[in-house]
Protein backbone atom coordinates (compact mmCIF):
# COMPACT_ATOMS: atom_id res chain seq x y z
CA UNK A 1 0.00 0.00 0.00
CA UNK A 2 2.60 2.81 1.01
CA UNK A 3 4.42 1.49 -2.80
CA UNK A 4 1.62 2.86 -3.92
CA UNK A 5 1.00 6.16 -2.55
CA UNK A 6 4.73 6.45 -3.15
CA UNK A 7 4.56 5.64 -6.63
CA UNK A 8 1.40 7.51 -6.97
CA UNK A 9 3.12 10.86 -5.08
CA UNK A 10 6.00 10.50 -7.69
CA UNK A 11 3.93 10.51 -10.85
CA UNK A 12 1.64 13.66 -9.39
CA UNK A 13 5.04 15.00 -8.65
CA UNK A 14 6.41 14.19 -11.86
CA UNK A 15 3.21 15.33 -13.73
CA UNK A 16 3.03 18.73 -12.03
CA UNK A 17 6.47 19.38 -12.79
CA UNK A 18 5.41 18.59 -16.23
CA UNK A 19 2.15 20.55 -16.58
CA UNK A 20 3.30 23.66 -14.69
CA UNK A 21 3.54 27.00 -16.83
CA UNK A 22 7.56 27.21 -17.25
CA UNK A 23 9.23 30.50 -15.58
CA UNK A 24 10.50 32.97 -17.80
CA UNK A 25 13.36 35.12 -16.38
CA UNK A 26 14.91 38.37 -17.00
CA UNK A 27 18.15 38.17 -15.55
CA UNK A 28 18.69 42.05 -16.79
CA UNK A 29 18.96 44.56 -14.38
CA UNK A 30 16.21 46.07 -12.64
CA UNK A 31 16.35 49.53 -14.64
CA UNK A 32 16.60 47.28 -17.94
CA UNK A 33 13.68 45.08 -16.93
CA UNK A 34 11.16 48.91 -16.48
CA UNK A 35 12.36 49.69 -19.76
CA UNK A 36 10.31 47.02 -21.50
CA UNK A 37 10.49 42.74 -21.18
CA UNK A 38 8.77 40.34 -22.61
CA UNK A 39 4.91 39.43 -21.22
CA UNK A 40 4.91 37.13 -17.79
CA UNK A 41 8.82 37.63 -17.17
CA UNK A 42 10.20 37.64 -13.86
CA UNK A 43 13.07 39.88 -12.60
CA UNK A 44 15.48 38.42 -11.71
CA UNK A 45 19.15 40.28 -12.10
CA UNK A 46 22.03 37.79 -12.19
CA UNK A 47 23.64 39.05 -9.52
CA UNK A 48 20.25 38.30 -7.17
CA UNK A 49 20.13 34.82 -9.04
CA UNK A 50 21.68 32.19 -6.36
CA UNK A 51 20.45 33.80 -3.72
CA UNK A 52 16.52 34.02 -5.04
CA UNK A 53 15.96 31.23 -7.45
CA UNK A 54 14.18 29.20 -5.02
CA UNK A 55 11.87 31.18 -4.05
CA UNK A 56 10.69 31.50 -7.61
CA UNK A 57 11.65 28.15 -8.79
CA UNK A 58 11.23 25.51 -5.51
CA UNK A 59 10.94 22.66 -8.38
CA UNK A 60 14.13 22.09 -10.03
CA UNK A 61 12.25 19.92 -12.42
CA UNK A 62 9.79 22.85 -13.84
CA UNK A 63 10.97 24.61 -16.84
CA UNK A 64 12.91 27.41 -16.69
CA UNK A 65 13.79 29.98 -19.64
CA UNK A 66 15.63 32.64 -19.35
CA UNK A 67 16.99 35.73 -21.41
CA UNK A 68 18.63 39.24 -21.09
CA UNK A 69 19.55 41.89 -23.43
CA UNK A 70 22.24 40.29 -25.75
CA UNK A 71 22.62 37.01 -24.29
CA UNK A 72 25.33 36.92 -22.38
CA UNK A 73 24.09 37.01 -19.07
CA UNK A 74 21.54 34.86 -20.09
CA UNK A 75 23.99 32.23 -20.85
CA UNK A 76 25.69 32.53 -17.61
CA UNK A 77 22.35 32.59 -15.52
CA UNK A 78 21.62 29.17 -17.70
CA UNK A 79 25.09 28.07 -16.09
CA UNK A 80 24.32 29.15 -12.89
CA UNK A 81 20.78 26.92 -12.93
CA UNK A 82 22.15 23.94 -14.02
CA UNK A 83 25.18 24.08 -11.39
CA UNK A 84 22.28 24.29 -8.80
CA UNK A 85 21.03 21.39 -10.06
CA UNK A 86 17.86 22.60 -12.53
CA UNK A 87 17.16 20.23 -14.62
CA UNK A 88 15.35 21.89 -17.93
CA UNK A 89 16.59 25.40 -18.47
CA UNK A 90 16.39 26.91 -21.47
CA UNK A 91 18.23 29.96 -22.97
CA UNK A 92 16.52 32.09 -24.78
CA UNK A 93 19.24 34.38 -25.61
CA UNK A 94 18.60 37.55 -26.17
CA UNK A 95 15.44 39.74 -25.58
CA UNK A 96 14.87 40.06 -29.89
CA UNK A 97 16.05 36.08 -30.27
CA UNK A 98 13.41 35.62 -26.87
CA UNK A 99 10.28 37.25 -28.31
CA UNK A 100 10.93 35.50 -31.45
CA UNK A 101 11.48 31.53 -30.42
CA UNK A 102 7.78 32.94 -28.02
CA UNK A 103 6.43 34.65 -30.61
CA UNK A 104 5.92 37.89 -28.43
CA UNK A 105 6.63 41.35 -28.74
CA UNK A 106 9.17 42.90 -26.64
Amino acid sequence: MARRWLAALGLGLWLGSALAAPLLLDVRTPAEFAEGHLPGAVSLPLDRLPADITRLAPDKNGLVRVYCHSGRRSALATQQLQQLGYRQVQDLGGMAAAAQTLQQTP
